[in-house]
């Protein structure tokens, strides 16, 4: 099964545009230890060992494709795991139904070619799930404690907030602890370390995620999504999933570890939310991320119970909702964003002498990137405010010149690219300058989902006939 979620994860991964996310980690790997070090100081400090991984894994190729192949590694990893863990949990067909669902929701296959940590952070949850299975209840196996505090480390170096999961172990075991707590404690607590470091380096540069809102009761409302990737396979998956505590213990299942997956479930949202409101909003679905191996584990659970027919009805169901949820994700802005439409269209439509400029100066990564792969460095006009050949070193923004009138001075012809649609026009700068530079608007285009971007084309208006 593993294998299976990893084809399923790299499949089309060559045709979805990098999110502007994704191209923030292309930008810290691509630095030199040294540039890496520097950026981690000022902002992602948390994702430092993610960047650090990524930034020796690209010294082999930057496609895309390859630039997301270790996030589908991690979600067959996560699989083959989740297979496991059903089966010690319940059966081998509980194991597989498991890892089935979670091979086939949308919101796995996302993560699976995202060019981010959240994949990871899934498969270390699992793994330290699992590990705690092993320590408990194969209490003769030689280091098994000591695996579980690795895992949990593993888990703070994927993503602080998987973290959270940790919540759902000590519930379980202080209700149902058959006398392991504090050994569980000891190993969790060491194994933390790590995570509360990069925590506390997040903590410190919390201006980076400045942009989070504090988030409303609504916010639950929103977790089918979270946990399905669309809503209609996240609302599926949860109603089986919730039927698992009242069919898995008819079928023997332990009552611990029944308590565990739907804490699991459930805690990570709840505390995420409670910390927003008591040190800093910090809520956003994708850090929630590895909480979805636990509905899959529980809808492999609540499946395996069922008598065989009603159970492949079922199950048949489940993969059915995720379908509309695969391919949307595997369109070329699937993720949101469409970097490579927004270059042909400059590589099209530009002319020699044409300028071109960023209302926010991140957005050139994906520019230079997509022109570079797609179109050998010669697609895009005329960089008139770029400073430096790199990006800042504190930042993923680059070095620009500050005289746009200047920049622009002899040009007919002007691109503007930025974030939004033609309303947000207004808001940004550097079109303003345009205008009272006797620039107008020839022609616009919106590429990627909302937000978007606007790529727009700006004219020098005739002189004023002086007859």
């Amino acid at each position: 099964m593993g294998i299976v979620a990893t084809l399923v994860a790299v499949a089309g991964s060559s045709t979805v545009s990098q999110s502007s996310d994704e191209l923030a980690t292309l930008s810290a790997a691509r630095r030199g230890a040294g540039g890496l070090w520097e950026l981690a100081q000022h902002i992602d400090g948390h994702f430092l060992p993610y960047y650090g991984f990524m930034h020796l894994w690209l010294e082999f190729g930057q496609a895309e494709w390859w630039m997301r192949l270790p996030s589908a590694l991690a979600t067959g990893a996560a699989t083959a795991l989740i297979a496991d863990l059903g089966r010690r949990l319940s059966s081998q067909p509980a194991g597989l139904t498991a890892a089935a669902v979670y091979v086939f929701l949308p919101s796995v296959s996302y993560h699976g070619q995202n060019v981010r940590s959240y994949a990871f952070a899934a498969a270390a949850a699992v793994l330290a799930t699992w590990a705690l299975y092993r320590a408990i209840e194969e209490p003769g196996r030689r280091g098994a404690w000591w695996r579980y505090a690795a895992a949990v480390a593993l888990l703070g170096c994927t993503q602080v907030f998987a973290l959270l999961v940790l919540a759902a172990h000590l519930l379980a075991i202080g209700v149902y602890g058959r006398g392991v707590l504090p050994r569980t404690l000891a190993c969790m607590a060491l194994g933390s370390v790590p995570g509360a470091v990069w925590a506390a380096v997040g903590f410190a540069e919390r201006h980076a995620i400045s942009w989070i809102t504090m988030p409303g009761p609504d916010v639950f409302l929103a977790l089918p999504k979270m946990a399905g990737g669309t809503a209609l396979a996240g609302c599926v998956v949860m109603a089986v999933a919730a039927a698992a505590p009242f069919l898995s213990r008819r079928h023997g299942a332990d009552r611990l570890w029944i308590v565990l997956l739907g804490a699991w479930a459930l805690l990570p949202p709840l505390l995420l939310f409670t910390l927003s409101h008591l040190v800093s909003p910090v809520y956003v679905d994708r850090y929630l991320f590895a909480t979805v191996p636990a509905y899959a584990l529980l809808a492999g659970l609540a499946l395996a119970a069922l008598p065989r027919l009603p159970a492949g009805v079922a199950l048949a169901g489940v993969l059915a909702a995720g379908i509309p949820g695969q391919l949307d994700f595997r369109k070329e802005d699937g993720h949101h964003e469409n970097f490579p439409r927004a270059v042909r269209i400059l590589a099209s439509e530009g002319r020699p002498g044409d300028a071109l400029l960023y209302g926010r100066s991140s957005l050139r990564e994906g520019f230079r990137y997509y022109d570079e792969t797609r179109h050998g460095g010669r697609g895009l006009p005329d960089d008139v405010l770029l400073a430096g050949p790199g990006p800042l070193p504190d930042s993923f923004g680059y070095p620009e010149r500050s005289d746009v009138a200047a920049a622009v001075a002899g040009r007919e012809r002007v691109w503007v690219i930025w974030r939004g649609g033609s309303e947000a026009a207004s808001r940004v700068g550097r079109v303003t300058t345009l205008v009272k530079e006797g620039f107008v608007r020839a022609k616009a285009w919106r590429t990627g989902r909302v937000p978007g971007m606007t790529v727009a084309l700006y004219t020098r208006e005739p002189a004023p006939d002086a007859g």
